[in-house]
């Protein structure tokens, strides 16, 4: 009978778990966990595995999924290559098809997710780009992008569109709302777009109820939680702890494991259905016995591995790798700590390569080969090797050492040969930077930012050349940040981890210092408070005080879009505040000054995220900061009136905007402004002139033409007026303002059966708009209704008590109620 070969993965799988003697303890509380029933008090549902880098929580997660496949379980495995929830949500869907379960339906949904997302792209590249028939360019997709991020319909991309100049995002707006609706017809692609997670995992939790059928148990493995935490934790917690996405099955066990404890103030109260698993170093008796199980017995050997490791599991499992047999393979105690992790290999071209490979974060067969100094026929071999180190994990097929190591390793380098370690950071800055250009080749360089790949190769060439102590590194990198942020905090923290990778790696406190800072800028305000962090890092001005949010008395679609977009149902949420700490930077060699333009352009995304909440003292404030970076932007000066206009400032206002279409007299953006603005002054002509120029540079702009019909209102031009309100209704179905202002002027001419029509469109798109239902009520009283009437204006001043006329038309109702 001819015995079936073992694959090299198996006979690497077995050699790893051979090493892990230890964590019986934890080992047993996994196991046991299976034979007590979900409905039993003792069962657990979620276990968490933490501790300090290099103390085995990968390995013992590894031996946890192989417990679980011995109990017949499914078993998942997600580590920080999944950038989000769809990402985890495909990786599970590759796993359970590779251990014959496919979840279909989810894989359908997955792929309508990248479809959707796809679509929303293009239907923005549509309306910020009209005209163009020959797809897309470069950086068109970077507008598509931004538009879709100013309107807020980009998940995880960001609060505010810094990409897109805010007078061309406004030019964009109300035919991409039409293009939208056009694509997405449905409320579920809407959410596939918004938030997908909604629509995703309610899918999820019937594909695990329907294969919990066929299998015992199913295990989801999370690891490096300190990385994916910040994405899936929210998450993870609602799907275990509320009914938001539907039931899902007892049967489901999640494992995750990270360098930190599980969030007290998140999963504090879920103590009875989880177990913490705190891992420490090896007692010495554990390190023994994982010693004993490789053969090491001689005293001067087990003493010296003690001595040197500290009962860290990685490096005690490494030192045992390698066999010392010898007292005299012990006898230098001033040699280094990598000489001591590596002494017991005698080829010097091995020694070698296992130092090379620690000089990239992450290490691939490709990598290696740049970075390996040994002849082409060795470098398989020396790979292999290699990937077999016990510091060395697998992570989505490359590899990574532990920090524990790899540290050490690069020290020894650095200080070694501080030429050679130069000379071998900018070789692979240059190789990085060859495979970053190849995968951006032809594609919109826009969307590069977010694309995982290209991202990857283009830290790491930074990463590099901040080794290689290149100082003009550091403002591209900070260039790329600015770009990252716009699409979102994930994006946002590979190049904040560039900086503190750098500054730890390669020694240098001026880097390590950027990191720092940003670092916790991003943990404690988010992406805003980075941008916040890089004004106040590199220039003298103080950063705005975030203003006071507008009630709601502001009429639906009175700020210019996109900024405050009619479609929105509420003001985006407070962003944590965050107040640059200078003690977390160090003042040096790396201080850096980014030029003005991408200055004036962190100041102007700033004050979109405070327009987006109301804020529009503090973005005129943001805004005259940018103006005194560029003076001649006619889009930040266009801006900076159409806010002034909102806070009623009509005069500095009026300025703004005649100054922004001297410098851009094709601006529409600022001349619809400059035209609502004029007829405020009561220069109705003029307004109207302005008006007519923006809607001749702009023929479908839904908002100028809702501002022209009310000049033909102050022009005593009835028929005009409803002209333009039905044309800005036909453009923009889905805007209540346009629906209210028509409304309005079918009342105005005693239509109000039909009035009454348009105000209960406006009032099915924007359930909270006051104008609407005062509106409405005037209409019914006009048609004899007196309780409906009254009915509607109370419920105009229950959401908004200061609406004046709302109250004085209640009043009116009353008394003639009342005779």
């Amino acid at each position: 009978m001819v015995r079936a070969r073992l694959s090299m993965q198996q006979i690497v799988q077995r050699r790893r778990r051979a090493g892990l003697v230890a964590r019986s303890a934890e080992r047993e509380a996994f196991r046991a966990n299976f034979d007590i029933p979900p409905g039993d008090a003792g069962h657990r549902f979620l276990f968490h595995v933490h501790g300090n880098a290099g103390v085995g929580k990968t390995r013992l997660l590894r031996e946890f999924e192989h417990i679980a496949r011995e109990r017949g379980a499914l078993t998942s495995y997600v580590d920080e290559s999944a950038g989000g929830i769809p990402e985890v949500m495909e990786t599970m869907c590759r796993q359970f098809a590779a251990q014959g379960h496919r979840f279909k339906d989810l894989e359908r949904l997955l792929a309508a997710h990248r479809e959707r997302r796809h679509e929303a792209e293009l239907a923005a590249l549509a309306a910020l780009e009209p005209g163009s028939d020959s797809g897309p360019s470069a950086g068109s997709m970077a507008v598509a992008r931004a538009g879709l991020a100013g309107l807020g319909l980009v998940p995880g991309a960001g609060a505010f569109a810094g990409v897109l100049d805010p007078t061309r995002l406004a030019q964009g707006a109300d035919r991409l709302r039409t293009g939208l609706s056009a694509r997405f017809r449905t409320y579920e692609d809407v959410q596939l777009v918004l938030s997908p997670e909604s629509v995703l995992t309610p899918v999820l939790a019937d594909e695990l109820d329907g294969v919990a059928a066929d299998v015992p148990w199913i295990v989801l493995f999370f690891d490096t939680y300190e990385r994916t935490g910040p994405l899936l934790d929210a998450w993870l917690h609602e799907v275990m702890t509320s009914e938001r996405y539907g039931p899902f099955p007892a049967a489901v066990v999640v494992v995750t494991a990270g360098q930190r404890p599980v969030d007290t103030t998140r999963w504090g109260a879920f103590a009875d259905f989880m177990t913490a698993l705190p891992l420490q170093p090896f007692t010495e008796a554990e390190s023994r016995g994982l010693l004993a199980g490789r053969g090491i017995t001689a005293e001067p050997v087990v003493a010296e591995v003690l001595r040197l490791t500290g009962g860290l599991p990685v490096l005690v499992s490494m030192l045992a790798g390698t066999g010392p047999t010898g007292p005299d393979e012990v006898a230098d105690p001033s040699a280094t700590a990598v000489e001591r992790f590596l002494k017991w290999e005698p080829h010097p071209v091995r020694r070698a390569a296992a130092l090379a490979g620690a000089l990239p974060r992450r290490l691939d067969a490709d990598v290696f080969r740049v970075v390996a100094d040994c002849d082409e026929d060795q470098l398989d071999e020396l790979y292999a090797w290699v990937a077999g180190l016990p510091f060395a994990d697998d992570h989505g097929g490359r590899l990574r050492y532990h920090d524990v190591v790899r540290a050490p390793m690069l020290r020894l380098q650095r200080g070694r040969s501080p030429r050679g370690w130069a000379e071998r950071q900018r070789r692979l800055a240059d190789v990085f930077r060859q495979w970053r250009e190849e995968s951006g080749a032809g594609r919109d360089t826009g969307t590069l930012c977010a694309d995982e790949d290209w991202s990857e190769l283009r830290t790491a060439e930074l990463y590099h050349r901040l080794c290689a102590r290149d100082r003009e590194a550091l403002s591209e990198v900070l260039h790329d940040l600015v770009e990252a942020c716009d699409q979102g905090e994930a994006v946002a923290a590979r190049w904040v981890g560039v900086l503190q990778d750098a500054g730890r790696d390669a020694d240098v406190p001026g880097l390590a210092s950027w990191g720092r800072q940003l670092s916790a800028a991003l943990s404690a305000g988010g992406t805003r408070a980075v941008l916040t962090e890089l004004l106040a890092a590199t220039t003298p001005v103080p950063s705005a005080t975030p203003g006071t949010a507008l009630p709601r008395t502001v009429p639906a679609g009175d700020p210019h879009p996109p900024h405050d977009p009619p479609s929105w149902d509420a003001s985006p949420p407070e962003p944590a505040s965050w107040q640059p700490d200078e003690r977390l930077r160090e003042p040096g060699d790396w201080d850096v000054t980014l030029p003005p333009p991408l200055l004036a352009r962190i100041h102007r995304v700033v004050a979109l995220s405070h327009a987006a909440r109301g804020a529009y003292e503090a973005a005129v404030s943001e805004l005259g900061r940018a103006l005194a970076l560029t003076p001649d932007d006619a889009g930040t000066r266009a801006l900076r009136g159409e806010y002034g206009r909102v806070l009623g400032r009509h005069e500095q206002a009026a300025g703004d905007l005649e100054r922004a279409v001297a410098l851009d007299p094709a601006d529409e953006y600022a001349w619809a402004s400059l035209g609502a603005t004029r007829l405020v002054h009561g220069e109705a002509q003029a307004a109207l002139t302005a008006l007519d120029r923006a809607l001749e540079l702009k023929p479908d702009y839904s908002w100028a033409l809702i501002r022209r019909a009310r000049v033909w209102r102050e022009l005593g031009d009835p028929g005009r007026r409803l002209a333009d309100l039905d044309r800005a209704v036909a453009l923009d179905p889905g805007s209540p303002w346009a629906h209210c202002e028509r409304g309005d002027a079918l009342r105005a001419a005693g239509r109000d059966e039909e009035a009454l029509a348009a105000y209960d469109l406006a009032l099915t798109l924007d359930p909270g708009y006051a104008s609407a239902y005062a509106s409405r009520g005037v209409s019914h009283f006009n048609l004899g209704r007196s309780a409906e009437a009254l009915a509607d204006l109370e419920r105009a001043l229950e959401i908004d008590p200061s609406y004046a006329w709302a109250g004085t038309q209640r009043d009116m109702v009353v008394r003639h109620r009342d005779g």
